[in-house]
């Protein structure tokens, strides 16, 4: 099972754990989605490297394996990578991302510290959001002195 996957004796009764924007949609319909690792680079644009890493830290933690030992991806890890990306652009430092897979892995009874996790993160991205703005202000004065001046 990966960190998305609900139990299937709960997969109708409890809610999805979603993010608001929905992931790109998967290359394979469901049953048919065993993706190589190249494959999985290509649709991503994460490095292989980068996949290991993050199985190897328990960010992903349980990759399904070939009769060979190849690791296949399914349509739910390529879902979860996706949310993973996007937690890494908020600047969510790794631990906090690992820590949010384990409640992940722990049940419906960790909503309230999952919840926790990702205000605390919304709070630091409208930080720097703010900052961005304060930025683009000086950018804009100073083009439109140099716009007036030529």
């Amino acid at each position: 099972m990966t960190v998305m996957q609900t139990p299937p004796d709960t997969a109708r009764t409890s809610p999805a754990d979603i993010c608001s924007a929905p992931p790109r949609r998967p290359p394979r319909a469901d049953g048919q989605d065993r993706y190589t690792i190249s494959e999985v680079v290509a649709f991503t644009g994460l490095t292989a490297h980068t996949l290991r890493w993050y199985e190897r830290i328990g960010l992903m933690p349980h990759v399904d394996r070939s009769h060979t030992g190849q690791r296949r991806y399914s349509n739910r890890d390529l879902d979860w990578l996706d949310f993973v990306t996007k937690l890494r652009l908020t600047g969510m430092p790794v631990a906090d991302m690992v820590r949010y897979a384990e409640l992940v892995r722990e049940g419906d009874s960790t909503y309230p510290e999952r919840q926790d996790l990702l205000e605390s993160t919304r709070r630091d991205v409208l930080t720097r959001i703010a900052e961005l703005h304060d930025t683009l202000a000086v950018l804009d004065r100073k083009i439109s002195f140099y716009a007036r001046e030529r």
